[in-house]
């Protein structure tokens, strides 16, 4: 995926701030980098064997015991770790600070792992914003790791192919049953130009995966063959 100019000020913009305000690691607090070595070997990488429905580590068996009970409405989730210390502080910053250098290190962490389980995709779409959240944030964190991850594999990114009509109350507080319902027809496909090709997701956290089961189900009523999705940490 070729950079766009947006991608050159922000470079530009952000290698400026290093200089004047060097950026300490988010584990360790260390000046010179966001994520530095010594953390970022420490984060443990979710890997085989995994739940092949909603990529949680497992023991035995062919799906987790949440998935046995009621499986994700998506074809598959995978996650680069879980939402501990340091990701969970890099994902705070990206997110509520202002942080966006932080989506260089994170989304090269995506990539690698992306290399590695090589999941079906031939574009990359992001969790959508609601145009207000967007407003007051000034830029979606998930498009920010999505844009990272699409120049890393050479996929392209498809920022509004998926767009979230209704605003909704923030998850945190909601258990799985009403963040589900939060989010029901809460996103809306435009067109059916992706009608036959694999898409997969990418969104920061994976807590009970509504909103991703919500993304699918708008892509798949316009005719998208398969729906993965590849989020930064997810709950345990």
């Amino acid at each position: 995926m070729a950079p766009t100019s947006a991608d050159f000020v922000f470079r530009i913009k952000t290698t400026f701030l290093d200089l004047l305000f060097p950026p300490r690691c988010v584990g360790c607090r260390k000046v010179g980098g966001w994520l530095c070595s010594e953390c970022r070997s420490a984060i443990e990488l979710l890997r085989p064997p995994l739940c092949p429905c909603c990529g949680l580590p497992i023991t035995k068996g062919k799906l987790c015991l949440r998935c046995q009970r009621a499986p994700l409405q998506i074809d598959g989730v995978r996650s680069v770790a879980f939402f501990e210390s340091p990701i969970r502080e890099a994902i705070h910053r990206l997110k509520y600070s202002n942080s966006q250098g932080l989506a260089a290190p994170l989304g090269e962490m995506m990539v690698s792992y992306w290399q590695d389980v090589h999941l079906p995709a031939d574009v990359i779409i992001p969790v959508p914003l609601h145009t207000r959240r967007l407003r007051e944030r000034g830029y979606n964190q998930a498009a920010l790791l999505a844009r990272e991850l699409g120049k890393g594999v050479g996929l392209p990114v498809l920022e509004n192919a998926v767009v979230r009509v209704r605003e909704t109350s923030p998850q945190v507080d909601l258990n799985a049953e009403e963040r589900k319902e939060n989010v029901r027809g809460a996103f809306h496909c435009p067109d059916d130009q992706l009608a036959g090709k694999s898409v997969l997701l990418v969104d920061d956290v994976y807590t009970t995966g509504a909103t991703l089961e919500a993304c699918s189900s708008a892509l798949k009523q316009r005719g998208i063959c398969t729906v993965w999705a590849l989020t930064l940490a997810r709950a345990r």
